[in-house]
């Protein structure tokens, strides 16, 4: 069983950097591949970015291409999500999420594909 815990997050504005962090326990890192979603008020929850178990493939949504990167260091059981230029339209709750990766190789599609989430974190950029 996995648990993961968000840290980061909070009120920034509009043109700054924020760095999101996951730690995932219970379970071996570099076995799972890992993702960030966020929900924004009144919309559905949207995958943002997303890296494979070994670091080797990575996905982002278009509407972050350039501004974002996610990174993983499975020595220490973490993901990360620097997030750059942010817009006020990145406003929203960031989730991490994990499942299963045998092959260290997949990566997340939708929110479906997860098996396991963190609490969420508050993202707020003013404009």
């Amino acid at each position: 069983q996995a648990q993961l815990v968000e840290s980061g997050g909070g009120l920034v504005q509009a043109g700054d950097s924020m760095r999101l962090s996951c730690t995932i326990s219970g379970v071996s890192s570099h076995t799972y591949a890992m993702a960030w979603f966020r929900r924004a008020p009144g919309k559905e929850r949207e995958l943002v970015a997303t890296i494979s178990g070994f670091g080797v493939r990575l996905l982002y949504a278009d509407s972050v291409k350039g501004r974002f990167a996610i990174s993983r260091d499975n020595a220490k059981s973490s993901m990360s999500l620097q997030m750059n230029s942010l817009k006020p339209e990145d406003t929203a709750i960031y989730y991490c999420a994990a499942r299963r990766d045998l092959s260290g190789t997949y990566i997340f599609r939708g929110a479906t594909d997860a098996a396991y989430w963190g609490q969420g974190t508050q993202v707020t950029v003013s404009s």
